[in-house]
């Protein structure tokens, strides 16, 4: 158990970083399950604009320092891969 001032002080800020980091991680778990599944019902224009927004939280998240910007990175182009993989058959 902390002794300190400064050790009970940091036991709170953790306390509440981890909660503000959850709630931004699930946001983004809850965006790429979305898209997901506008992909799987082949719905490109739904899912074009369901990108947007995930990719607009996934920057979010970055810019707070929640998820590390290289992981962001690579969500990102995992995500434009599959849709532009899904558009590829379309426009062939």
């Amino acid at each position: 158990m902390a002794n300190t001032l400064s050790a009970k002080k940091r036991i709170r800020q953790t306390a509440k970083r981890r909660l503000r980091n959850r709630s931004r991680k699930k946001q983004v778990r809850v965006q790429i399950k979305k898209l997901a599944a506008l992909m799987d019902a082949k719905n490109i224009p739904g899912a074009e604009s369901a990108l947007r927004t995930t990719i607009q939280t996934l920057d979010r998240v970055a810019a707070k320092g929640t998820l590390h910007r290289n992981t962001v990175a690579r969500k990102k182009s995992r995500l434009m891969r599959k849709l532009n993989a899904l558009k590829a058959p379309a426009a062939a």
